[in-house]
């Protein structure tokens, strides 16, 4: 594929503990598969010439989930990005962590936080990686930054657009996704990109992350060059 219909693929990763479960597996066992998969896909769309994909690791309401789960998947994090920032970095990938970073581990966040400064300049694939980040709370957060520089004087109430107020987002200046993936089969957003998918195309599939292979991307991006994206018009 040498020349992409689109720029920008999120993905929503679903389906690593069913994935576990059908295979009577540690629910754990799940997440360690789907890491292998978001590995395979990073390559390919690098490889294709895809410049921004946006995958969903950890969602502000992931919380919820047991203690362990939770401990475990933040040092599956700690453990990706040690073991995998080289050759992300030796295939020119930027890499950036989009949420709220102010209740991750410590350690983990400084991780974050050199990981994307010692990649800013790459010019290959932008990858944006969700961790902690829910859509509502993003909404909210850039609701109060935006009021504060009104109330400061920074800005005048009438001056505010669209554009303006994505500005205010994680995303500021990442464009929008014209395509959304959700693996797994479930029907819903789950929080994902509300602002920003706004006229984003749905795929749905009910493969599980950690068997979406880089061929089922590649039917995704082929199915989307095929949709007539009208916004809203006749």
């Amino acid at each position: 594929m040498s020349t992409l219909p689109l720029r920008h693929v999120a993905i929503i990763m679903d389906g690593n503990r069913r994935w576990a479960d059908q295979r009577k597996l540690p629910r754990l066992s799940g997440h360690k598969e789907g890491v292998k998969s978001l590995k395979r896909l990073v390559q390919h769309a690098g490889a294709i010439g895809l410049e921004y994909l946006t995958v969903y690791a950890f969602s502000s309401e992931n919380w919820q989930r047991s203690k362990e789960e939770v401990r475990y998947l933040f040092e599956l994090f700690s453990n990706v990005l040690r073991d995998e920032f080289t050759e992300l970095a030796d295939n020119k990938v930027r890499l950036r962590f989009l949420g709220d970073m102010s209740t991750i581990p410590a350690r983990l966040r400084k991780s974050f936080e050199r990981s994307m400064e010692d990649s800013k300049n790459n010019t290959g694939l932008n990858l944006q990686v969700a961790i902690n980040y829910g859509s509502r709370l993003e909404i909210t957060q850039a609701a109060k930054r935006l009021a504060l520089d009104v109330v400061a004087g920074k800005l005048n109430a009438n001056e505010i657009t669209e554009d303006l107020f994505a500005n205010y987002l994680f995303t500021e200046d990442i464009p929008d996704p014209e395509m959304m993936i959700r693996t797994g089969g479930e029907m819903r957003l789950s929080n994902y990109l509300l602002w920003q998918a706004a006229y984003s195309e749905l795929y749905i599939t009910p493969i599980l992350w950690p068997d979406f292979a880089p061929h089922n991307f590649d039917e995704a991006v082929e199915e989307y060059a095929h949709r007539n994206r009208r916004f809203g018009a006749d």
